[in-house]
C-alpha cells in the first residue's frame, strides 16, 4: 500500500472561518485548544479540546468561529477512503458519530501524525491500523462507494473543471455543459452542492495548487498559473480554505523534509 495520499496539517491559531467546502478524503481533526464548530446541512457539531472530529469524503460543511478572540488550535489528518479501507481490512465505512472522546484514540492519532512526518512506511502502516481500528466502533458499514456530489451533470462538469483547472471559467460555458441557462444552473448547482459554481472552482484551484507547493515553489508564479488576480488574492483564498497561508504551508512542508 502506498501512503502518498496521507497528509496532515497543524493549525495553531485559526482566526478565520472556513466557508462551505468538502474533502475527497476523511478529514479527521484532534482539537488541542478551543472549541471547533462544524456546520452540516441540518445540524452542527461542537468538539472541545481533547476530542476528535470527523467529516466523511464529499460531505459539505463549513467551520464558523465561535469566538474570534479565542483562537482554535488543532491537527488534521486527511485519510483517503482506499487507505481507510486498507487500515480496516477492506471494510468500507461511514461515520455517523463524528465526534470521538477517547484518550487512546487521541494518542493513536498523534502516533499516526508522527509516522506520516517520519515518512517511514512500516511505521505508517502500523500506526494507521492502530488508529483506524480505534475509531472503527464510531462508524458503520457504508454499502456504497463514496462518489462525487449529487448533481446529475456534476461528474461531467467536475471533469471539465479538473482538466482545465488553471484556466478562467465562465458560467456560460459551465451551464452549456449542463444544458441549462446560467441562472437555473447556479440555482441547481448550489442546491445540490451547497456552493456556487465559482466558489467550488476556487476551492478546487486551491486544492490543486496545494499539491505543487514545496520549499522551492514561487508562489507568485503559482498564483498566476491558476489565474488568480495576484499573490494577495491567492494567499487570501488559500488561507480561507486551508487555514494557513501558502507561505506557512511551504514552511511546514520544508520541516517535514528535514
Amino acid at each position: 500500500m502506498k501512503f502518498d495520499g496521507l497528509e496532515y496539517i497543524s493549525i495553531e491559531h485559526q482566526t478565520t472561518e472556513f466557508p462551505k467546502h468538502f474533502h475527497e478524503t476523511f478529514c479527521i481533526s484532534l482539537i488541542h485548544l478551543g472549541t471547533e464548530q462544524i456546520d452540516f446541512e441540518n445540524n452542527s457539531l461542537f468538539c472541545e479540546a481533547g476530542s476528535i472530529s470527523i467529516t466523511n469524503p464529499y460531505e459539505i460543511h463549513s467551520n464558523p468561529l465561535i469566538d474570534v478572540k479565542a483562537p482554535l488550535k488543532f491537527d488534521t489528518i486527511y485519510i483517503p477512503n482506499e487507505i481507510m479501507k486498507y487500515g480496516l481490512d477492506g471494510k468500507n465505512i461511514i461515520f455517523l458519530n463524528r465526534k470521538i472522546s477517547s484518550k487512546k484514540a487521541n494518542q493513536y492519532f498523534l502516533n499516526l501524525k508522527n509516522a506520516i512526518e517520519s515518512q517511514n512506511d512500516l511505521e505508517i502502516d502500523f500506526c494507521l491500523k492502530q488508529f483506524t481500528k480505534a475509531i472503527h466502533s464510531y462508524s458503520q458499514e457504508n454499502k456504497e462507494e463514496y462518489q462525487t456530489l449529487n448533481f446529475s451533470s456534476f461528474r461531467e462538469i467536475n471533469t471539465f473543471v479538473e482538466n482545465n483547472i488553471q484556466n478562467r471559467f465562465s458560467l456560460d460555458e459551465l451551464s452549456a455543459l449542463a444544458n441549462i441557462n446560467k441562472f437555473g444552473f447556479v440555482k441547481k448547482f448550489k442546491a445540490s452542492t451547497g456552493m456556487t459554481p465559482m466558489h467550488y472552482i476556487l476551492m478546487k484551484k486551491i486544492f490543486s495548487s496545494k499539491k505543487l507547493l514545496d520549499q522551492n515553489t514561487d508562489l507568485t508564479e503559482i498564483a498566476y498559473h491558476y489565474n488568480f488576480t495576484d499573490l494577495a488574492h491567492y494567499s487570501k483564498t488559500f488561507k480561507r480554505f486551508i487555514g494557513v497561508s501558502p507561505t506557512k504551508y511551504k514552511d511546514e512542508f520544508s520541516k517535514k523534509l528535514n
